[in-house]
């Protein structure tokens, strides 16, 4: 029988893998604060697996790909405000444990704890059944945020320059960008951030941790909007 709680084992069904050891789970949303059996031996795996795994699906996605390219998209993919934004998808907030302190400071909700705890997911899944199960997962949770660009050259670009490109082409102006609200301590804040584009009636919202994070969060989906009406 699974030694995991009801909302791990609900985790695990998201994360569309069974450990034989449930333990690596535990351990893997486990932060430092809350005791000695933490993830930070871990995500120093997963960091790696999570490179070579965004790798592999770059190489076989985009079989033309020149190298500066692909490596361009794969710092894209594996920086800490995508990790933190597919972390926020699974649901882990709800599962990290933490200590009474860490948590009453808004620890579920830093991006950089997050980040670490979903790369120690992927560690713990690598050490649990090697390498081509830790690839799928990657292949999980990446691939749709693949599908959403349609291109290479939407990410091998920054998102700010693809998108004002786009615009310009069609004489449309630039957007306008403002900060909607800031949160966390001043040493780790997250920002939100609005971009506007009222000629095509399109305002969406992104958070990061800096203001340019967000405003590439933002940027990317205001450009499949726009591609999606064009």
């Amino acid at each position: 029988m699974s030694s995991l709680s009801p909302a791990l084992l609900a985790l695990q069904q998201r994360l569309g893998h069974v450990f034989a050891e449930p333990g690596l789970l535990q351990r893997a949303v486990t932060h430092k604060s809350f005791g000695a059996d933490h993830y930070e031996r871990l995500e120093f795996l997963g960091d790696a697996v999570l490179e070579l795994g965004v790798s592999t699906l770059l190489y076989g996605r985009f079989a033309q790909g020149a190298e500066g390219d692909l490596t361009r998209v794969r710092a894209h993919l594996v920086r800490q405000d995508m990790l933190h934004r597919l972390s926020v998808s699974l649901g882990l907030p709800a599962v990290l444990r933490l200590s009474e302190g860490e948590a009453k400071g808004g620890g579920a909700q830093r991006p950089s704890i997050l980040a670490d705890a979903l790369e120690a997911i992927i560690g713990a899944v690598y050490v649990d059944a090697g390498f081509d199960a830790a690839r799928a997962l990657v292949l999980r949770l990446f691939g749709p945020v693949l599908d959403e660009s349609g291109s290479l050259e939407v990410w091998a670009k920054d998102a700010k320059t693809a998108l004002q490109e786009w615009l310009q082409a069609r004489k449309m102006p630039v957007p306008t960008y403002g900060i909607e609200a800031t949160r966390g301590k001043a040493h780790e804040q997250v920002f939100v951030v609005s971009c506007s584009l009222p000629d095509l009636g399109i305002q969406v919202s992104g958070e990061g941790t800096s203001r340019r994070a967000a405003e590439r969060s933002e940027e990317r989906r205001v450009g499949k909007e726009c591609r999606s009406r064009w």
